[in-house]
């Protein structure tokens, strides 16, 4: 995975373009899956309708 594809640089700001972790914080992003996302450190998990 690039880093492009995590941050964004807009107006001179960086700009994240993944969620971050509910339970880790800040600088845990959640890995965006067909049906789900889900963190890699803690295994929190939310399913979406997505198909």
């Amino acid at each position: 995975m690039e880093k492009s594809e995590i941050y964004e640089v807009e107006n001179g700001e960086l700009k994240r373009n993944r969620r971050n972790c509910p339970k880790c914080g800040e600088g845990v992003f959640l890995a965006e899956h067909e049906n789900r996302t889900s963190c890699g450190k803690c295994g929190y998990t939310e399913f979406t309708d997505k198909k």
